[in-house]
């Protein structure tokens, strides 16, 4: 019980550092899906070394406490790179050093050449990206950690905005983390999820933030997936 309500203030306190960092952003925003969204997270605007080091302190606590197993971290091109960097960074200051390694979009021809830099690819590896939309990122990964003889066993990411995927440009009733964990067979670790912002948002109910829960309750109860 009590770890339950340790994970809920965890969420919130990151809820709040991504609206103050402006990284999550209230207005109209179109999605991958083609959807109005009324709020948009843009893990490239935690753009400076504070905000980044921050942002992989709830990374790492959050993988703590969720007791996964892994024995690497792998970042997919581009903005896992230095996510999966950072939050290495982070798991070593408190006392769980792990490699970690990335994917280039185009293989090179010279030098070490191949895909793939950093550490050797092997064991259980936890995949580290920022949001989840399609699921694609997540197989290309997967493939990729596959090839080089390793196991792909999680995900962490930042928000789940618990909302439907789509697939041939039509709504499923599955989101993209619920595809991941039952079809693709991994585990989902997330830091905050749309029901958390929510929580926030009418929270806030009086201040400025509070004109936006009604937009996103409703975007959510026409897209929300259970």
């Amino acid at each position: 019980m009590v770890a339950a309500v340790g994970q809920d203030d965890l969420a919130q306190e990151f809820v709040q550092f991504a609206v103050e960092a402006g990284v999550l952003r209230f207005g109209e925003f179109k999605t991958k899906a083609g959807r109005m969204s009324p709020y948009f997270f843009n893990a490239g605007l935690f753009d400076d070394g504070a905000k980044l080091g921050r942002l992989a302190q709830f990374y790492a606590r959050r993988l703590l406490a969720s007791g996964i197993e892994f024995d690497m971290l792998f970042g997919p091109a581009y903005k896992g790179i230095t996510l999966a960097a950072a939050v290495a960074i982070e798991l070593a200051r408190l006392g769980r050093n792990v490699p970690y390694a990335y994917n280039r979009k185009e293989a090179k021809d010279h030098g070490e050449g191949g895909s793939l830099v950093g550490a050797p690819v092997r064991g259980r590896v936890l995949i580290v990206d920022d949001v989840m939309s399609a699921g694609t990122a997540a197989r290309e990964s997967i493939a990729l950690i596959r090839a080089a003889g390793a196991t792909p066993h999680a995900i962490a990411i930042a928000l789940d905005r618990q909302e439907k995927a789509t697939e041939d440009g039509r709504d499923v009733d599955h989101s993209a983390v619920q595809y991941v964990e039952r079809q693709l067979g991994l585990k989902v670790c997330t830091i905050a999820k749309l029901s958390d912002l929510l929580q926030y948002l009418e929270q806030h109910a009086g201040g400025a933030l509070g004109e936006h829960h009604a937009r996103v309750l409703a975007y959510r109860e026409r897209y929300g997936v259970a």
